[in-house]
């Protein structure tokens, strides 16, 4: 007879297992609310203790940590049978074990002598055992591979590949475990752990990284590391940067808004009532540079939309949903990828340097916008500074951000001073600035820049302050008759 050791915490689908298991002739071991699951079912199992002679102890803490189970689990067949007969040591071909919900509960705000009741011991003591003897037994961490192993049972057993896969699965698993109580203990009373662990899955090579002669890969199962194509061909390492950067300055929208993105930066953006207006709206902010871009948008791909993307060069089109016409249409352009708007996902932010990372945590930050100039903007002038506000927060610096209402006009980034970002914004600017309101991500050390928007046209300048020269802004601002507001809070991006 062969056996199966089940001891889970989630019990998703375990009784579905079990039962294939019996059928199989398999015979079952396990014990706490496992135990208790199968009982409740009818489904036949023999308790750890019974099988090891020793009970239950010290509330759960001590239940399969003996040499019983970890024997029948790391016994080599053919190489240890006369020590597991001699000790009446079954093998073990299969363990089922999940892990105590340790990731999730530190979420809880629970405190430490609690928090330590959900560091599984036993668990990754008999995961580990059994896919380090992965020749000889399977071992299964996760609820979605049932599936395969009910498969596998009803064939007569698992292939020595499924069995390595497994393995690997299983050990990555107790690692990501083992790193999520590192990242807890060491950052009690910190704000970020002293030695910090983090594990991405899905891994997929890519064709090449930023360039041909570098090799690269994506690593995520949720948002958009996750995503792939819908259609079309396969995404880059750049894609992925692009969109990433796309989306999230979509995300700063409810009403209907289209983004769209090139290297990194926004090179268009609208807001409207109707996608296909707010998209040609957003194009032709700065259509040379729309030209194999990204473009994001909130709301529904129809076809007439469709239709005007596959008019010209898109790299990648990301939405919520698309009409099954709309797909049909976009088909003609086999090299622009197709992708679903994903979910947001809330995370730090990694970023590698020679040596080490670099970690950045983005809190939920109240802005004060206060009118700083003797004249107060109107409504018009604050619509445009809300806009080009949240386009600003996007864009690499030294940003300034051109805008009306309802689009961005002129964009000017990643300059190494404030005055060529603006003067390039001005210059860029396929429509007139006059009325249009500025944005600058950082505080304007001198009044040039503000001038600079002045004489363009601009009558609006929305600001974070804190210059020591504040002061000469202010005196420049009232002078030039340009309603100005402080808010109080950076956005660089590098």
């Amino acid at each position: 007879m062969k056996w199966a050791l089940l001891s889970v915490w989630d019990k998703t689908g375990i009784l579905d297992l079990a039962k294939a298991l019996v059928d199989a002739d398999y015979g079952i071991l396990s014990s706490g609310g496992t135990g208790s699951a199968l009982r409740e079912a009818g489904i036949p199992y023999t308790d750890v203790s019974s099988y090891t002679g020793s009970p239950e102890m010290m509330h759960g803490r001590v239940k399969t940590l003996h040499p019983k189970v970890h024997g029948g689990i790391l016994g080599r067949r053919g190489v240890d049978d006369a020590v597991m007969e001699e000790h009446g040591i079954e093998p073990i071909d299969l363990v089922v074990v999940n892990l105590y919900p340790f990731e999730e509960m530190s979420r809880q705000n629970l405190s430490l002598n609690e928090m330590v009741e959900y560091i599984d011991i036993g668990g990754p003591a008999m995961i580990r055992a059994a896919a380090k003897n992965h020749k000889d037994v399977a071992v299964i961490v996760d609820p979605s591979d049932y599936g395969m192993a009910i498969e596998a049972v009803r064939r007569g057993g698992f292939t020595a590949e499924e069995q390595q896969q497994l393995a690997a699965t299983a050990f990555a698993r107790t690692a990501a475990y083992d790193g999520a109580i590192t990242n807890y203990l060491t950052s009690i009373d910190r704000p970020f752990p002293e030695v910090l662990t983090v594990q991405f899955r899905n891994g997929r090579a890519l064709r090449y990284g930023e360039n041909p002669h570098q090799t690269a890969a994506v690593y995520g199962d949720l948002g958009i590391a996750a995503e792939q194509p819908l259609q079309g061909k396969q995404m880059s390492y750049n894609n992925y940067l692009d969109v990433h950067a796309a989306v999230g300055l979509l995300r700063e929208f409810d009403d209907c808004a289209v983004v769209i993105v090139k290297h990194n930066n926004p090179c268009g953006v609208a807001t409207g009532d109707r996608p296909l207006e707010t998209y040609i709206a957003a194009r032709d902010v700065d259509p040379v540079s729309a030209y194999g871009s990204i473009v994001a948008l909130n709301r529904e791909v129809t076809e007439d939309l469709a239709r005007e993307f596959t008019g010209t060069f898109v790299e990648v089109v990301v939405a919520p949903s698309y009409t099954p016409e709309a797909l049909e249409i976009m088909k003609a352009k086999e090299n622009m990828r197709v992708l679903r708007l994903p979910s947001p996902v809330m995370q730090d932010e990694i970023r590698s340097i020679d040596g080490g990372a670099l970690l950045q945590r983005t809190e939920t930050c109240r802005e004060d916008w206060r009118v700083v100039s003797e004249r107060e903007p109107d409504a018009h002038e604050m619509r445009a500074m809300r806009l080009a506000w949240k386009v600003c927060q996007h864009t690499k610096s030294n940003a300034i951000i051109f805008a009306d209402e309802k689009a961005v006009i002129g964009i000017g980034a990643g300059q190494m001073n404030r005055v060529e970002s603006a003067e390039i914004a001005v210059r860029k600017a396929r429509s007139s600035l006059a009325g249009s309101a500025v944005a600058s991500d950082a505080f304007l050390p001198f009044p040039d820049t503000l001038e600079v928007a002045a004489a363009a046209g601009a009558t609006a300048l929305v600001q974070p302050g804190g210059s020591i020269r504040d002061q000469e802004v202010i005196d420049a601002a009232n002078r030039l008759n340009i309603a100005m507001i402080f808010t109080g809070v950076r956005y660089f991006r590098h």
